[in-house]
């Protein structure tokens, strides 16, 4: 074949190296670790493959460790393909599959662990975030394998396992996930490692996930406070208010920084700024640096056809002064949610933070049911300007600019770390708790 046709396209190669950054700053790969690809035409109309070299740095991709390869026939030599190019093939073939990604998902991968006599068929993951539950289809398969990289049986098992559900998972070896495009891909990536951290940060608290679970099959729609919006997969690149270049890069700050920080996983989450009769929109917060997402200027009028995300910034704003909106995925916040102190037998209605920093900014953090009514809510907001919605995410607000507002949720972090890493110590987190905090 014209050797003219292996060269890749600088949008192909942007692609590429934003998300393996973006994989790696969200520590879902090591330095070289997983491997990524896409399916697409060829200058003749031909399907091709285009992945990710073996061995290659998914953070700091070359040109030439981006490899063509027919849809049809693999080559582990002259193209230097990654050693898992015949799982990812399979996984391709798909219908309506064109990309996926294989990442080192470490929280999923710990709380998916066993110690039981091999060879076992491990149990399903099943999450207790609402991103993880309606995203992820209420579980990921996960299996064992003799030969956990690159063998037959996982080029077997893979490809079935993502014919139903967008993700699977390789014991003590990482994450697959297929999507219509790379970035759904990684979305899905991004999701399936939160709902692990979400498990294992409940675990840490000795919250009983199992009976959570449990409450959560049985009723979905009473556990969460609604489903979250479907991904899209086009329209990243719109932007409706490009003339606005200072409120623009307030936009791709807030954007990075809750996705470099995690406080919300890729693509997740939203976040407002109130114009006169309009509002500026972002619908994938999460949104690292190289990556973006769409912009959009919508009326500050309530429509049927908003979904429950963006109608709930309308009435946040309908019903308060504050100028900018916040919501985020915060799996400390999430997990946190669910905390009893011994001897209680209900989630406790607050976080109290237990550092120097957190107790100066906040006496206490509500904790409010997933059903909470808009009223209590708005209420809530207005007197801590941050809320904990059990099983629906941090909802946060400002007076000012997204800058202020960012730093809610991001102290709302610290605060759970400190208090979750205090609890592991078992330390008494009563008595660390600043007394004037009973009096909320």
């Amino acid at each position: 074949m014209n050797r003219r046709k292996w060269k890749v396209s600088e949008e192909i190669l942007r692609l590429f190296q934003s998300i393996g950054r973006a994989s790696l700053i969200y520590d879902i790969q090591d330095s070289h670790s997983g491997n990524m690809a896409i399916r697409v035409k060829g200058e003749a109309d031909e399907d091709q493959i285009i992945i990710t070299s073996s061995g290659s740095q998914k953070g700091d991709l070359e040109p030439d460790q981006i490899c063509f390869l027919s849809a049809t026939d693999t080559d582990y030599g002259y193209y230097k393909a990654s050693s898992e190019t015949d799982i990812h093939q399979r996984i391709l073939n798909i219908e309506g599959v064109r990309a996926s990604i294989h990442a080192h998902t470490k929280d999923l991968a710990i709380v998916t662990f066993d110690d039981a006599d091999k060879p076992n068929k491990p149990a399903d993951f099943v999450p207790i975030d609402p991103l993880g539950w309606y995203h992820l289809g209420g579980h990921i398969h996960v299996d064992w394998v003799a030969v956990p990289s690159g063998s037959p049986e996982m080029a077997e098992i893979i490809p079935k396992r993502l014919a139903d559900h967008p993700v699977t998972v390789i014991q003590t070896h990482g994450t697959f996930a297929r999507g219509q495009t790379l970035k759904e891909a990684f979305f899905l990536q991004c999701l399936a490692n939160n709902a692990g951290a979400v498990v294992r940060t409940a675990r840490k608290l000795g919250i009983d996930v199992e009976a959570l679970r449990e409450r959560l099959k049985a009723g979905p729609d009473s556990f969460f406070a609604y489903p979250p919006d479907p991904y899209a997969v086009a329209s990243d690149e719109v932007n409706e208010f490009p003339e606005e270049t200072e409120i623009l890069r307030e936009f791709h700050k807030a954007g990075g920084r809750i996705f470099e920080s995690r406080l919300s996983p890729f693509h997740t989450g939203s976040m407002s700024v109130r114009g006169v009769n309009y509002l500026l929109y972002a619908p994938k917060a999460s949104m690292p640096r190289e990556v973006g997402g769409p912009l959009l200027k919508v009326s500050l009028r309530s429509n049927p056809s908003d979904s429950p995300e963006l109608a709930l910034h309308k009435t946040i704003y309908a019903g308060t002064d504050f100028q900018t909106v916040m919501h985020c995925y915060l799996p400390e916040a999430e997990a946190h949610s669910h905390f009893r102190y011994p001897g209680e037998e209900a989630p406790h209605d607050r976080i109290v933070p237990i550092d120097a920093e957190g107790s100066f900014l906040y006496l206490v953090i509500p904790v409010v049911p997933p059903k909470v009514d808009k009223d209590t809510l708005i209420r809530l907001l207005h007197e801590y300007k941050v809320v904990v919605v059990r099983g629906g995410g941090v909802w946060a607000v400002g007076h000012q600019s997204l800058s202020e507002v960012l730093h809610h949720p991001s102290s709302l972090r610290e605060i759970c770390l400190y208090r979750i890493g205090a609890f592991e110590r078992g330390l008494d987190l009563r008595k660390m708790e600043p007394k004037k905090a009973k009096k909320w």
